[in-house]
């Protein structure tokens, strides 16, 4: 893993797009998986501003959702869905057929899972893949547990994560989650990871120790070859 220390989120933002617009000049039709939240919407925002300059940039490019609220309808503002298709679908202009997404209360959790399985199996694999850092150490919605899930699954959800600032105001919080698993998002081609906000600094600082455990599991990137980690200077002050 290599780590960056940014002054600021906007260095972090800023440095993060240079990233993928490199990849994507490379290759047009990547296949870019996105987290969601504060930590990347930065991010987000400087490939929005892009592609009001070059709209042409973005006419192959690929996305995936990394994971989702689930119980919550697809439509309510605290979806990763509703993210996804404000943040990035609708400002990169990318249509239906080039979007692969849980959806957020599917009539049957275990088809749902095993459907994005067998996207990422014929349609990957991913080739950048976009992460923050949890609070509590997940990745997607890869809780800490004694035993890390491999594939595209259903999750139960930690307290931490029940806290999360997307879904703070719901009176009603998500029954379960909706995950890519650990393999899936070690086999991209290369990893950004967005170290970032409030509360974190305890977290970054026992990810920095380089030590792997299924507690920690933002620690298994660690493994993988191709990981570009940027932190936000301020967020350790």
């Amino acid at each position: 893993m290599l780590v960056t220390y940014c002054s600021d989120y906007q260095e972090m933002s800023g440095n993060a797009a240079s990233m993928v617009l490199e990849e994507i000049q490379k290759k047009p039709e990547l296949l870019l998986c996105a987290a969601t939240g504060s930590s990347p919407e930065g991010l987000y925002g400087e490939l929005a501003a892009t592609a009001s300059r070059k709209p042409d940039l973005f006419n192959r490019l690929r996305i995936l959702k990394l994971d989702e609220w689930g119980g919550v309808p697809e439509n309510h503002p605290v979806t990763c869905e509703y993210f996804i298709q404000n943040k990035i679908l609708k400002p990169l202009r990318i249509p239906p057929d080039r979007y692969i997404s849980f959806s957020s209360d599917p009539e049957s959790l275990e088809l749902e899972s095993g459907r994005i399985r067998s996207r990422i199996l014929s349609e990957g694999p991913i080739d950048i893949c976009i992460l923050g850092l949890g609070k509590n150490g997940h990745l997607g919605l890869n809780e800490p547990a004694p035993g890390l899930e491999p594939y595209s699954h259903v999750t139960a959800l930690a307290d931490t994560s029940l806290e999360h600032s997307m879904i703070a105001s719901l009176e009603h919080k998500p029954s379960y989650g909706l995950t890519l698993g650990i393999q899936e998002i070690l086999s991209s081609g290369k990893i950004i990871m967005l170290v970032a906000g409030k509360g974190k600094k305890e977290v970054a600082e026992k990810l920095m120790e380089g030590k792997i455990s299924t507690q920690l599991p933002a620690s298994f990137l660690w493994l993988h070859p191709h990981v570009e980690c940027l932190v936000d200077s301020e967020m350790l002050r």
